[in-house]
C-alpha cells in the first residue's frame, strides 16, 4: 500500500503532461490533387518547413496551424488547421491532481487533425479542359 501511495505522489507532483502527450505530433500532409511541393507551417510555438507529401513533426498549440504552400508548378495555397482538445486525455489531469495546469501551459492537451489534404486549385490548363 505504501508503494502505491508513493507512486501516486510522484505522478501527482510530476504533472500529467509527461504522462499524457508528447509536445510534437506527426501530421501527414498531402495536396488534394496529388501534387508535390513544399509548405511552411506556423503556430505560436514555432515555424516548420516540409516537403509535401510528407509527415512533419509539429509542436502542439492552442492556436490554428497556419500553412503557406507552393506546388512544384507554382500554385500557392494559404490556409489554417484548427487546434482541438484531446477529450479522452483531459480527465487524466484531474486524476493526477494538477487540474490540467501543466497541460494548459504547455498546450500538450491540444492536437491537430492528423491526416490533412491541403486544397489546391486545378492547374490553369486542367481548368480549361474541364469546361
Amino acid at each position: 500500500m505504501k508503494k502505491l501511495i508513493a507512486v501516486a505522489g510522484i505522478l501527482a507532483v510530476s504533472g500529467c503532461a509527461t504522462l499524457v502527450n508528447d509536445a510534437n505530433i506527426p501530421l501527414t500532409m498531402s495536396f488534394s490533387d496529388g501534387s508535390e511541393g513544399s509548405c511552411e507551417f506556423q503556430n505560436k510555438r514555432g515555424l516548420w518547413k516540409a516537403e509535401i507529401p510528407g509527415t512533419p513533426m509539429i509542436r502542439r498549440s492552442d492556436d490554428p496551424l497556419i500553412y503557406r504552400c507552393e506546388t512544384i508548378d507554382g500554385r500557392k495555397v494559404v490556409g489554417s488547421i484548427e487546434s482541438e482538445i484531446e477529450g479522452e486525455k483531459l480527465g487524466a489531469s484531474v486524476v493526477f491532481f494538477d487540474l490540467g495546469i501543466t497541460d494548459a501551459i504547455t498546450d500538450k492537451h491540444r492536437t491537430y487533425q492528423r491526416n490533412i489534404a491541403i486544397p489546391v486549385k486545378p492547374k490553369s490548363s486542367d481548368a480549361l479542359v474541364s469546361k
